[in-house]
């Protein structure tokens, strides 16, 4: 008999964590939720707060024969060794982004998935973007055409993110964190990389993040850049920059082109272009604003306000509720959500959804380990190949999901 409802180990009580509680705890297929974390208070914080009973250690979570998944929420370079423990001990695996630190834990979580038939998903907000999913819906209907040229990026100041705080962390490699801006390209034209090379910006602001014995992976970059050749023949460029004068929105396509069109954001402005001409005829192009169709609905609602685009620069109305380009998959969601907020650009419902849908049905999700290694192996041999003088280095690929 399937069975309906799990149990669920919450593994790391921190800020991103925090807003995915309510929502996994309303789920018609969560039976029970624990806490666990290192620092005693915070799992405290999340068992009066949510409801949480505690577990001490991961040791125990692993050993736990009641436990169905594990949620992992722990810092990003020890994503890693969590999973694999997880997985060998018979848990399926919600996490948080990178999939891991090196390309060889990458190949082994794949390799873990394929063995044990358990589910693993990425939990990779930008997926689920209102501009990754207008992308992929536009490619798919014809409208690029042949792929050409893409770029995405994740600006998020050193300043105001979440680790830039944590003494050898925050100087972390911006690409060893580059799922949000590869995730939203590659899905949008379905392909990924083979190929890659790198350049950066070495860090001037000398404030003791950034710079050899400053942190743990002694990166001298703030910022970094790379040109990727996909397997579709198109050229793609990431930036993963961490010292930008520039707030919101942080994680976006900023171009995508082919053969037949194009799409340009900037802000709150999305434009598609069509060519409309045979070749040989009068140049045309067919001109078309989507930014109603792919920007949030409460962002649409305050457009004509004076100061409408100074505050979308500074992050206003880019949180909760979703866009229309989005409603398709909103309508499959549980009706016990609709008391809860959403968040990063109407993700976190999806992620929750998707991921308890493919423990449920027994089916690898869409952001599966196939996919996660996808997105995040590109960014870690792009490090090499800055570290390297910027030097072209092949991209190693696991396959797709066979299920």
């Amino acid at each position: 008999m399937e069975k309906k409802t799990f149990t669920l180990a919450v593994i790391g009580c921190g800020r991103f964590a925090n807003w995915f509680m309510p929502l996994f705890k309303a789920h018609p297929n969560v039976k029970k939720m624990y806490a666990c974390d290192l620092i005693e208070s915070k799992a405290k914080d999340f068992e009066e707060r949510f409801g949480l009973e505690i577990i001490k250690t991961y040791e125990e979570v692993l050993e736990r024969k009641d436990i169905d998944c594990v949620l992992n929420f722990t810092e990003r370079h020890l994503h890693g060794s969590i999973v694999k423990r997880a997985l060998l001990a018979g848990k399926h695996v919600f996490s948080a982004v990178p999939m891991a630190s090196t390309v060889k834990e990458c190949e082994e979580i794949v390799e873990l998935v394929k063995k044990t038939g358990l589910i693993y998903m990425m939990a990779e907000t930008c997926y689920y973007y209102p501009c990754a999913m207008y992308c992929r819906e536009a490619y798919e209907q014809g409208k690029f055409g042949k792929f050409v040229y893409g770029a995405s990026q994740y600006y998020h100041d050193i300043d105001s993110i979440g680790y830039g705080k944590v003494k050898g962390e925050a100087g972390m490699p911006p690409l060893l964190y580059p799922t949000h801006s590869t995730s939203m390209i590659l899905s949008a034209v379905g392909s990924f990389v083979k190929k890659v090379t790198c350049v950066g910006y070495k860090d001037t602001e000398n404030d003791g993040r950034f710079g050899k014995g400053n942190n743990l992976w002694d990166n001298e970059y703030s910022n970094q850049y790379v040109f990727m050749e996909l397997e579709n023949g198109g050229v793609a460029r990431v930036t993963e920059a961490r010292r930008i004068g520039w707030r919101k929105p942080s994680s976006y396509i900023s171009a995508l082109y082919g053969t037949n069109g194009g799409y340009e954001f900037s802000n709150a402005q999305h434009i598609l272009v069509e060519r409309d001409y045979k070749y040989g005829e009068e140049e045309h192009v067919k001109f078309q604003e989507v930014s109603d169709y792919v920007n949030l609905t409460e962002l649409t609602e305050h457009k004509n306000d004076v100061d409408f685009k100074e505050k979308v620069a500074n992050g206003e109305w880019q949180w909760n509720g979703n866009a229309p380009v989005q409603q398709k998959e909103v309508e499959r969601l549980p009706e016990e959500f609709k008391a809860f907020p959403n968040g990063h650009m109407g993700s976190h419902k999806l992620l929750v959804d998707d991921f308890l849908r493919a423990v449920r049905e027994n089916k690898q999700p869409i952001l599966n380990a196939w996919k996660a290694a996808r997105y995040t192996v590109p960014g870690l041999v792009a490090i090499e190949s800055l570290k390297q003088g910027g030097i072209p280095l092949e991209v190693p690929d696991f396959g797709d999901c066979d299920n």
